[in-house]
């Protein structure tokens, strides 16, 4: 056993040695513009590395000891490993099985596709990697061949790559069709998306009118969805619209309130004195409301039907009335006598008005909802200055 001495570094301190530093990543020897099977540049600090990964590009390119002949278009000949082809595809696996060949060298087809896509095609089975370029150039192809062959991790880095910028409008016909050939559900997604976004466009493109000679059925189905969705973004703003309409009688409603309960600006009850320097409301609604309570004042026709902003004013007193809580207490102008009038009313008519007082107040609430989760929101009468009450409510009752 070692005697440590007061002379020894270790007797002197009493610790232990610090210990080495880690290794520094490997250096990176490779061309610029290789990736690796995620779709990431390769850097010098992975787990493989560079040296690694040159040897299996060397062994394909070299072809040292090649037992397979690959066969492609044009006569192409590509040479490779049966046992990386093996591992790396379970259908070249089961083709290589049945192939046949002299001595120990066995041969097989790959067709239908450039020889240069066979090429980046089996290069990736050796070392996971893929120039930019060459991705960009032969995506179609990569993608088919993925899937083909079952190579999940080139069929998935082909997507990625279609969808972060390789789908252009010219190509996403095909690429649509090949997706449902290819089954990737995400990339048909996408692809129908962007055709529905951008159909007039589309359906002027060489693939399209491909597509409408080879698969007529396809493309009668990609219109009708587009007919379908137009219809559903116009029944989107129909009732977006819609709503707008309710929430502005709701703040037309709180405008009447307001001013014949309190008053507003020269108008309000009779019972209250108005200031020289009176600070305006916040109502948005309450400028229209007293221009249409002067215009009901002094028009000579007063006649519902007769005028159309007496209409309007009529209209809205019945519909505070429907919507006011008590009116023995209430200072707004006939709203008790609206109330007898109500149990007289028609049965089909007292419908329409509580279907319209129902849609009124599930907008008040969906405002106040709004309002709570989200209060640096501006409200619709802060939005719009000067609100009158909309046209569209003679159409409604």
């Amino acid at each position: 056993m070692e005697i440590i001495t007061k002379q020894s570094p270790l007797g002197a301190n009493n610790v232990s040695p610090a210990p080495p530093p880690l290794p520094g990543p490997s250096t990176n020897c490779r061309r610029k513009g290789l990736f690796m099977n995620n779709g990431t540049a390769i850097r010098g600090n992975s787990c493989v590395s560079t040296a690694t990964r040159d040897l299996w590009d060397n062994l394909f390119n070299g072809g040292y000891r090649a037992d397979v002949t690959i066969k492609t278009d044009n006569g192409g000949i590509i040479y490779a490993h049966a046992n990386v082809l093996g591992m790396a595809s379970p259908v070249l696996r089961g083709m290589l099985k049945q192939a046949k060949g002299f001595g120990q060298k066995r041969s097989i087809s790959i067709h239908g596709v450039p020889q240069d896509a066979v090429r980046v095609f089996i290069r990736f089975l050796y070392s996971s990697c893929y120039e930019k370029e060459e991705m960009k150039e032969f995506f179609a192809p990569l993608l088919v061949l993925s899937h083909a062959y079952v190579v999940p991790q080139l069929k998935l880095i082909c997507e990625q790559q279609l969808e972060h910028g390789l789908l252009t409008l010219e190509n996403v016909v095909d690429i649509f069709q090949l997706s449902l050939l290819c089954d990737a559900p995400r990339l048909s997604l996408i692809s129908h998306r962007m055709i529905l976004r951008n159909f007039k466009a589309i359906s002027a493109t060489e693939g399209w009118k491909a597509m409408k000679k080879s698969h007529p059925a396809l493309e009668k189905e990609i219109v009708e969805t587009v007919i379908e969705e137009e219809n559903m973004q116009k029944e989107k703003i129909r009732k977006s619209n819609e709503r707008k309409i309710y929430l502005q009688l709701c703040e037309a409603m709180e405008a009447l309130v307001h001013i014949c309960r309190d008053g507003c600006r020269t108008i309000g009850p009779h019972d209250k004195d108005f200031k020289k320097n009176q600070i305006p409301c916040n109502y948005g609604a309450c400028k229209g409301i007293e221009l249409l309570v002067r215009h009901f004042a002094g028009c000579k026709l007063k006649v519902p039907g007769g005028c159309i902003h007496c209409k309007r004013m009529w209209q809205l007193l019945k519909l505070h009335s429907r919507l006011c809580a008590d009116s023995n207490s209430c200072k707004v102008p006939l709203c008790r006598t609206f109330k007898e009038k109500i149990r007289k009313q028609r049965k089909k008519d007292e419908i329409k008005w509580k279907i319209l007082v129902k849609k009124i107040l599930r907008a008040k609430r969906t405002r106040e909802a709004h309002r709570s989760l989200c209060p640096q929101i501006p409200s619709l009468h802060e939005k719009q200055s000067g609100l009158l009450v909309p046209d569209s409510l003679v159409n409604l009752i």
